[in-house]
Parts: C-alpha cells; sequence; structure tokens
C-alpha cells in the first residue's frame, strides 16, 4: 500500500511543472509584444514556444531580420502603427525598456490593469540558470563585457544579454545556458518584479534619464536598488562603497543578500580594493594582482575591474583565469576607444558617454589638451559636474546637436574657442581644423544620440569613418 502511494506521489511530482505551466498558459493565454528590436522579438519567440497566443506590434519599421524571426515562428506582427482591439484584449504585455510609461497605449494598458513586464522578467520564468546581473549609471557596458570574458576564458557555458548581446528571452528559447551575464537599465528594472538575480552588481547612481522619471532623481535611483529585489541569502549583491546615492538608497530596502562592497582604497567594509599597487579582493577567497597589469586604465575601469573580479571570484573561476582575463580584455567599442591619429592628434570615440558623469570619467582621463565634442539629446543634465574639468583640460569645445542653446548657455562664458556644428561631417570638420599636434580630439557628447542618429552606435560609427577619412 505504501509502495504504491510513493509511486503516485512520485508521478504527481513529476507531472507538477508541466502541469503549473499549462496552467499559467491557461489562466494567461494572450501575450502581446510591444516592440520588435532584440528583445521584442526574442520575447515573442519564447512565448510561442511556451504555448501563448503572440501578437507582436511596432509603431516603428521592423527590421527585416526581426520580421523573419517572427515569421519563421508563425508569429502574427504588425508594424508603422498599433491596432487597438489586438492589443488591448492582452492577458499580459511584453514592453521594450525603450517605450517610455506616458506613451498612449501603455497608459491605455495601465488603465485596464493590464499587466506589463520586461523581456528580462518574461525570460526568467523559463530557467534555473545562474544569473549575473549589472546596473549603473556609468561602467555596466564594459563591466558585463568584462565579466563575460572572464567566464568564457573560464570555460563557463555562459550567454551575454540584456543591453548587449543576444536576448535573454531568446537564449532561453532556442539557445540555453547555464550562466547569464545580464546587463540591465534602468528601464528594464522598471519592468521587473519576481526575477531574481544570484549576483547583483551596481556600480554607481548618478543623475541620467531624469526625463523618464519625472525629473526626480530619487525616482531613478530607486529603480537601480530594484536589481536586489527577491534575492536570498544565498546571492552577492556586489556595489561601490564610496558611493553616496546608493548608501541612502540601500537603507530603504530589505537587501538579504551577501554585501560586497567595494572601493578604490581599502576601507573597514570593503571586500575589494587597491593596497600598495597591488588588486586585491578578500572574498569568498583571497586573491591580488599588480594593479599596473590590469588591462583597463582609469580610476573608473578600476571600479569595473574590482567588480568583475568580485563576480568571477564568487562564481569559483579560479584565480589564474581571473588573473590572466583582467589582463588581457580588449576593452569595449565606443568606450574611450581609441580611432587613429591625424596630423600628430589622437581621436578618441566614447559615444557611449550619454550622461555627464560618464563624460566626467573620460575627461579625468584626459592627459593632453582635448578639444571636446558635446551635444545631443539633452536628458535633464545638469553640466555643473564637469565645468572645472572642462576649464581645465579644454582647448576647444565642438557642440553637435540638433539644438546647442543649453550648452552655449553653459560654456561659451568659459573664454574656450567654441564651433557650433549640427551633423558629424560638420562637427570633425570643425575638430581637425581646431585641433594641434600633440591634442587630442575627444567625442564624450554627454547626452542621448536620437536627436541626429539613430543611436549611440551610429553616432560613433559615424564618427570613426569620417576621422578616418581625413
Amino acid at each position: 500500500m505504501i509502495s504504491n502511494m510513493l509511486i503516485i506521489m512520485t508521478d504527481l511530482l513529476a507531472f507538477l511543472p508541466l502541469t503549473f505551466n499549462n496552467f499559467i498558459n491557461s489562466a494567461m493565454s494572450r501575450i502581446v509584444v510591444l516592440g520588435a528590436g532584440e528583445s521584442g522579438a526574442g520575447a515573442a519567440v519564447l512565448a510561442k514556444k511556451e504555448g501563448f497566443d503572440v501578437f507582436v506590434s511596432d509603431t516603428s519599421k521592423i527590421k527585416d531580420n526581426y520580421k523573419k524571426m517572427l515569421d519563421d515562428h508563425s508569429i502574427e506582427w504588425e508594424e508603422g502603427h498599433h491596432t487597438e482591439e489586438k492589443i488591448l484584449n492582452a492577458d499580459e504585455v511584453i514592453k521594450s525598456p525603450g517605450i517610455p510609461k506616458e506613451a498612449p497605449m501603455i497608459q491605455k494598458l495601465i488603465k485596464q490593469g493590464t499587466h506589463i513586464i520586461s523581456e528580462i522578467e518574461f525570460a526568467g520564468r523559463y530557467t534555473h540558470s545562474k544569473m549575473i546581473c549589472i546596473t549603473g549609471s556609468n561602467g555596466k557596458t564594459t563591466t558585463t563585457s568584462l565579466i563575460y570574458h572572464i567566464f568564457k576564458k573560464a570555460g563557463y557555458d555562459a550567454g551575454l544579454a540584456g543591453n548587449i548581446g543576444r536576448s535573454l528571452a531568446l537564449q532561453v528559447a532556442e539557445n540555453p545556458h547555464e550562466y547569464y551575464i545580464i546587463e540591465l537599465s534602468s528601464f528594464q528594472l522598471d519592468n521587473m518584479y519576481d526575477f531574481r538575480a544570484n549576483i547583483a552588481i551596481l556600480l554607481n547612481i548618478t543623475p541620467d534619464h531624469l526625463d523618464r522619471y519625472d525629473f526626480k532623481f530619487e525616482n531613478y535611483a530607486d529603480a537601480k536598488l530594484r536589481i536586489t529585489q527577491n534575492q536570498t541569502e544565498d546571492d552577492s549583491f556586489i556595489f561601490w562603497n564610496d558611493d553616496p546615492v546608493i548608501k541612502k538608497e540601500m537603507e530603504k530596502f530589505d537587501i538579504k543578500a551577501v554585501r560586497c562592497p567595494f572601493s578604490e582604497i581599502k576601507e573597514d567594509a570593503s571586500v575589494a580594493y587597491i593596497e600598495e599597487g597591488e588588486y586585491k579582493l578578500e572574498y569568498p577567497t583571497p586573491f591580488n594582482m599588480e594593479q599596473e597589469t590590469l588591462s583597463l586604465t582609469g580610476k573608473h575601469n578600476l571600479y569595473n575591474s574590482l567588480a568583475a573580479g568580485l563576480a568571477a571570484n564568487i562564481s569559483g573561476i579560479k584565480k589564474d583565469i581571473i588573473r590572466k582575463s583582467l589582463s588581457d580584455f580588449p576593452g569595449v567599442e565606443h568606450r574611450l576607444e581609441k580611432v587613429c591619429k591625424v596630423g600628430g592628434v589622437q581621436y578618441i570615440n566614447d559615444s557611449k558617454a550619454t550622461n555627464v558623469d560618464a563624460c566626467w570619467y573620460a575627461l579625468e582621463s584626459m592627459t593632453t589638451p582635448t578639444i571636446l565634442i558635446l551635444g545631443g539629446k539633452d536628458k535633464g543634465n545638469d553640466y555643473h559636474h564637469i565645468f572645472d574639468l572642462v576649464k581645465e583640460k579644454c582647448v576647444g569645445l565642438v557642440y553637435l546637436g540638433a539644438d546647442n542653446t543649453k550648452l552655449h548657455n553653459n560654456f561659451d562664458s568659459f573664454g574656450i574657442p567654441v564651433r557650433d556644428t549640427h551633423s558629424m561631417k560638420e562637427c570633425v570638420n570643425a575638430c581637425y581644423e581646431m585641433a594641434k599636434p600633440g591634442e587630442t580630439v575627444l567625442l564624450s557628447p554627454c547626452c542621448a544620440s536620437f536627436d541626429l542618429f539613430k543611436n549611440m552606435e551610429d553616432r560613433g560609427e559615424q564618427f570613426k569613418e569620417l576621422v578616418r577619412n581625413l
């Protein structure tokens, strides 16, 4: 009798996961995906695989490769508009991080109580892989890429996802990995609720994207701390110990994860720091290497290397692999990327510097007189943070934007030569005319790129191409 009962119970337990998923799918059978870029198309594929009725809608033109992906999986889609009757009947909506909550369709969905989530939140429901998640106002792409570099060197089965790499949802659906290294923006974190990061990294919090947060810095900061939600005592939270905003924000949250702070120099709480020219990790096992052997240079990159080393050490990667990987990482495109020298002038592409703090780090690392290119779509920027560095480092300013009025109002009074441009060709020509041998031209715009370019990559690529053709 007992034996028969055990057999029945075993059969039921084996059946439960499938039953649960079927229950979820039957109770929430229609998924609408808004936005058909990398994240949206990937989310649609995973939703289709999991048995949902899926519809994809994008007010812009969908790229051909994503159209093919949707067609190959027999997923209905539309572009150039939203059909309300096909969207408002959704049981759940997966929203592209680029769509603001103020968008009319989002407001209608919120008003009727439809649950709206991110692609990362949705993908997390269908995998038990380890999640290493990185956020911060600056440095997250470099840190994410460096951690991925270390994991791949160590032979770990790892996928790169989030703001870089392939869609997490698509990888979960078609090419699952044991680990995922995920760069998370505040926009993605806004629509994440049950997702759990096994290792969460918060590099810094400085004003950015305030136009998406009612111009309230505390709203943006709160979004960043969401990376710690759902973490348990078995998880780790890596953060910059000297960031006053992080320290203040942490008091609002019941953080259960093991805290792993890092700092530039040794401090009482820090488990990663620099001491007498040595890069040191204390947790979970001791590790050290010479600071001068780190491939990434500059104060901001030191923080990135400390955070990445901690994540690798916590994940059990061998010390020799960590040491080698921190020494041979090639860096990230569009982040302080040396393009070439023309006429004795070094041109540097830092198009990823889409906020004032990122530009501060770039200027701080300059060792020669600098022509600085600023401008683009302003996100509520306060330029006072870089005033001293501009006065100290810059011998010329080139404004690059559809409307440069705010830049004129902030910088023209410094007495530094200024040029006003409205295209990348004008900008590069102006830099070429202004710069003298031994100087540096730095594209570190402080702003988003959408006024004149498709995205920050397009801005950086145009800059590089024009510079190489000088």
